[in-house]
């Protein structure tokens, strides 16, 4: 067979490679084979570090090599062969090979071989998958507050993933039903874009509320990567009356507030008295319906009307004038009452207190002492001491005779 001419190293290190390459694919597996490689798949995501460890469960000093997906050698025991500093030796003995790739790229997915030269050249494959790590995402749709009862629709994306990820659609802590996410594959690149749809209808309560987008992939940890969008709704007020006193009272001032709670605010207010007209010292002031100087005849029912552009509400309130008079009396009572009651109190703690104290006498006056009997009895002091330590000897001893 005759070759082209061509220096003979060359065709010594191509005849090596060939033959190499097909001891490689031969895939040839030895059971219980203690010179065997055994290896591992794994995965990474991109710009992480994966580690490649190739053992036997023997050694006979061949030496243990692992290559690339394009069959190079990437190290031959602790020999560094192709120059990658990405690629570094992680450990080396008689039975591991171990190496690291560092700032790993989606090129690097792939079939990696690890190969004992022994005779035969066994061989152990491990599988590198490499996940591309999918964007923050995007929420668009959303630009202007909606009208309480309208739809809104919103999109999300997110880019760059790989597996395709998968898009989930929160309102708070409530997980809501978007449409199928629809995957777009990327030219000229492994990964894919995917967006999501969702479609509401809003209500006031939907103001100000958070719509989250959040990012599903095996390259994320739960919640790593999401996005979040303020609803923000217009809807006519809710209409309060509040009084600035529970107990309004003839002759005072008062007045009475108008809260309307909306969105927009309400910008004007309508004041009217139902079944008639305002009081004439009743005065208007935007949200305010002031009193001068209240009268018996100012009671009624009052409607105020908040109007903020989207809608208008009413809401009203019952003013009752209080006689100061009567309140006074009432005001009386009540002291009366409690006076009454800590009278009560007082005369219980003292009677009480009597009985304890003649309970404490009582049982005082009982109690003699060893002195005191002994005193009874003696005509002196001295005496009374000897009787109280000689017991009640002496006072037997004691006797009277009648002649």
């Amino acid at each position: 067979m005759a070759f082209p001419s061509a220096p003979s190293a060359l065709w010594s290190v191509s005849l090596l490679t060939v033959l190499f390459a097909a001891v490689v694919h031969s895939n040839i597996v030895y059971d219980d084979d203690p010179l065997q490689p055994v290896t591992s798949d794994e995965t990474v995501s991109v710009g992480g570090t994966v580690t490649l460890t190739c053992r036997v469960a023997e050694s006979d000093n061949s030496s243990l090599q692992w290559s690339n997906t394009a069959q190079q050698t990437l190290y031959f025991g602790e020999k560094r062969a192709l120059r990658d500093n990405r690629i570094q030796l992680h450990r080396s003995t008689p039975t591991e090979l171990s190496i690291t790739i560092a700032e790993v790229q989606l090129s690097d997915e792939g079939e990696y071989t690890c190969s004992i030269f022994t005779m035969p050249v066994r061989t152990a494959r491990a599988t590198v998958t490499v996940l591309g790590v999918p964007g923050k995402p995007q929420i668009l749709g959303f630009e202007n507050a909606v009208p309480e009862g309208d739809k809104v629709t919103l999109t999300c994306t997110s880019t760059g993933s790989k597996p395709p990820a998968k898009l989930r659609w929160y309102r708070g802590d409530q997980e809501l039903d978007g449409r199928p996410d629809v995957v777009l594959s990327v030219p000229d690149e492994p990964t894919y874009n995917v967006s999501s749809e969702l479609t509401l209808k809003v209500s006031r309560s939907d103001d100000n509320a958070l719509i989250t987008c959040a990012v599903d992939h095996p390259s994320l940890a739960p919640g790593d990567k999401r996005s979040e969008q303020a609803l923000r709704v217009l809807y006519s007020p809710n209409v309060q009356i509040l009084p600035e006193s529970d107990l309004p009272r003839e002759g005072e001032k008062f007045h009475l507030q108008c809260l309307g709670e909306g969105n927009p605010e309400p910008t004007s207010y309508m004041w009217e008295k139902k079944d008639g007209e305002l009081p004439p010292l009743a005065k208007v002031d935007g949200a305010f319906l002031l009193f001068e100087v209240l009268n018996k005849s100012d009671n009624g029912v009052y409607l105020c009307t908040a109007d903020n552009g989207i809608g208008n509400s009413q809401g009203e309130y019952t003013l009752l004038v209080q006689d100061p008079t009567a309140m006074s009396t009432s005001s009386g009572v009540d002291h009366a009452v409690i006076g009454g009651v800590v009278a009560v109190i007082v005369f219980i703690l003292l009677c009480l207190l009597i009985v304890l104290g003649r309970y404490l006498i009582r049982h005082k006056g009982t109690y003699l002492t060893h002195e005191a009997k002994g005193s009874d009895d003696a005509p002196d002091a001295d005496t009374a001491i000897i009787n109280a330590e000689g017991g009640h000897s002496g006072a037997e001893d004691k006797k009277e005779y009648f002649i």
